[in-house]
Formats: structure tokens, sequence, C-alpha cells
């Protein structure tokens, strides 16, 4: 039986098979999903051949498709790409009334206030 070794080190990320962080998290996921459609395609009476090839063909995309964005983004690529991605290009503001001091009462702090 042939054993893999987990590659960590002090303040290192993991590395396992070239998938670094968390790509390896989104490989176990999508196994887990995997492993769950092809049992709602049994008890739905599906051909189990059937439901097999299509449970392998969608695994091998999965993977595929997995080392695509490990090797393409690195470790923390992907997550500043989503995060690029939701900061609006334009901000509208029809008025200065946001930006302005707006007048009115302060809130008093009560500094005899116990905290437990």
């Amino acid at each position: 039986m042939k054993t893999y070794s987990i590659n960590k080190g002090v303040n290192r990320s993991i590395v396992f098979k070239g998938m670094v962080a968390q790509y390896i998290w989104y490989m176990g996921a999508g196994m887990f999903v995997l492993l769950v459609l092809y049992a709602a395609m049994y008890v739905a009476g599906v051909n189990t051949f059937i439901s097999l090839a299509i449970t392998v063909c969608l695994g091998a995309a999965m993977i595929m498709w997995i080392y695509h964005l490990s090797s393409s983004y690195g470790e923390h690529g992907l997550t500043k790409a989503l995060a690029r991605r939701s900061i609006p290009k334009v901000v509208k503001s029809r008025s200065r009334r946001l930006f302005s001091k707006q007048g009115g009462k302060k809130k008093k702090i009560n500094k005899n206030r116990n905290i437990n």
C-alpha cells in the first residue's frame, strides 16, 4: 500500500499532490457531493452502469477543474479574484448628506457602568 506524505512545515500551507490550501477541501466536498449523487441515483432506480458512468465523468471533470484552479490561482489567488469581482466599478451618490457631518446630540458614555 502506498503512503502519501503531506508536506506541512512551520507557517506553510498543506500541499498534497500539487494541490495547495483550500483546494484540498474543495476536492473533499466535491467527492462527498458525487457520493450523494450516486446514492440518489441508486435509490431512484437508475441503472447502475449509467449512474456509475455519470459519476465517474463528473468526478474526472471536477478533478481537472480543481487542479486547473489550483495551478492558475495558487494558494490565495482564487479568494482575491472573487473579492475583486465584488468591488463595484462606480459608486453613485445623489446627495452629499451621507458624507457631511450631521448635527445632533452626541451620546454620552457612562463611565461608572459595571461590566460583569
